[in-house]
């Protein structure tokens, strides 16, 4: 990796990491350079302004999000087995940050702003849920889920298991969090599985 590559991947780094705790709206170039030790000046160079950082630093989630969550998970089966790494990743990939999964908190953050972020961002959770979706019916495929489940329905679901964890485990810090949610996408799971199916 040649010095730049490297220099750039430290930026975007605490950027993400400092989006998750703060908010990426937050995040100033001053913050960045502060903690990385590199000059305003430098530091501006590579992104030239405050919304090409916040964009930079999303593609650079986005990437950490498909390495980490997406590409295990596809390799794994399809079915039953496949959705629950799924979700691991997805739990474990938000733990490494310390505000957790950077689209949700910056999803919020941005919802009723109109502009380049929030349109990145809307592009990136509709590639997510479309990812669901292909996850619902290659469980079809696989013989784990009924032949005529709704796809669309079953990501709506999951999603909202999902956010439901994040803001229980993060913001409420309630420790039967883990618990819950391996309860709750259980039921989820059992609704869509057919009878000889097991879910564990």
């Amino acid at each position: 990796m040649k010095r730049g590559d490297e220099t750039r991947r430290l930026i975007l780094d605490t950027g993400l990491e400092l989006a998750s705790m703060i908010g990426l709206e937050s995040v100033s170039i001053g913050d960045l350079a502060q903690r990385t030790n590199l000059s305003k000046s430098g530091l501006f160079a590579h992104f030239n302004s405050k919304e090409n950082l916040q964009i930079e630093i999303l593609k650079h989630a986005q990437e950490e999000f498909t390495r980490s969550v997406l590409i295990p998970a596809l390799k794994k089966p399809a079915g039953i087995l496949r959705i629950k790494v799924l979700i691991d990743n997805w739990i474990n990939w938000g733990n490494t940050l310390s505000g957790g999964c950077i689209f949700v908190t910056a999803g919020i953050g941005f919802s009723d702003r109109p502009g380049k972020v929030r349109d990145f961002l809307i592009q990136q959770q509709n590639k997510w849920i479309s990812s669901l979706k292909r996850v619902a019916l290659s469980a079809v495929k696989s013989g784990d889920f009924k032949p005529d489940i709704d796809p669309a329905q079953f990501a709506f679901e999951l999603y909202a298991l999902l956010l439901g964890f994040h803001f229980y485990h993060k913001l409420l810090g309630d420790p039967r969090t883990r618990t819950r949610q391996e309860k709750a996408l259980g039921h989820l799971l059992a609704r869509y599985t057919t009878p000889q199916t097991s879910t564990k």
